[in-house]
């Protein structure tokens, strides 16, 4: 059996990879129709209606008609995809990521023009870091 990626200890981190992909795949082409105007229109009018016309999981199903684009991430969307979603609905890139920062798109706009989000507290941490233990620092950690 093999051990979960290096990058699923980032916190707040989800990976688009191979995995990912795999289990987004019904996501992003209900995502990737929404290219076209008559599927736009179809899904404004009858969200949950034009849904069944995909094989999403239930969570999948709920993180798009309640609109959660971190969970949309987590269930295997590709940002480059649930954005159309975001379209749709009028908001930009920078609206959906306030949102999955838990900020405005002023805060947000604000933070990325200085620079960012902090990285305390945002780094890799091993399992043995992650629990407390001592040890000698992972690539990519504070220490």
């Amino acid at each position: 059996m093999s051990q979960p990626p290096d990058y699923d200890s980032i916190p707040g981190t989800y990976v688009y990879d191979a995995a990912r992909g795999r289990l987004g795949y019904a996501l992003n082409m209900f995502c990737m129709s929404l290219n076209q105007a008559e599927n736009r229109a179809s899904f404004k009018a009858d969200e949950a209606a034009y849904l069944e016309r995909f094989k999403l999981t239930p969570e999948q199903r709920r993180c798009v008609l309640t609109r959660d684009w971190l969970g949309m991430l987590k269930v295997g969307g590709n940002i480059y995809y649930t954005i159309k979603i975001a379209f749709c609905d009028g908001l930009t890139f920078q609206d959906v990521a306030g949102m999955m920062s838990g900020v405005s798109k002023e805060t947000y706009g604000k933070m990325m023009l200085a620079g960012g989000r902090s990285a305390e507290g945002n780094r890799f941490k091993s399992p043995a870091e992650a629990c407390g233990a001592a040890g000698t620092p992972s690539p990519g950690s504070d220490g």
